[in-house]
């Protein structure tokens, strides 16, 4: 599964929208999300909630398939 982060580059790749728009649309800087795209440093969940709420995103953690262990029954 791809990080949260690959995620969130994608949908802002497939938005069609520049990334001045988001910038202006989410509230971060236009350098902060350059910087963020190309892959020179990650963002902070603040920042990230900005982006997802600016692209209609949301992100839901959810627990790991855990695999059941086949324990003997009594």
């Amino acid at each position: 599964m791809a990080s949260i982060a690959e995620q969130l580059r994608q949908a802002i790749e497939r938005s069609g929208k520049s990334r001045y728009r988001i910038a202006q649309e989410s509230g971060v800087a236009e350098a902060v999300l350059s910087r963020f795209m190309s892959g020179e440093r990650d963002l902070k969940l603040g920042t990230t909630n900005k982006l997802c709420v600016a692209m209609g995103l949301r992100v839901v953690l959810e627990p790991e398939a855990k695999q059941r262990s086949k324990k003997p029954k009594r």
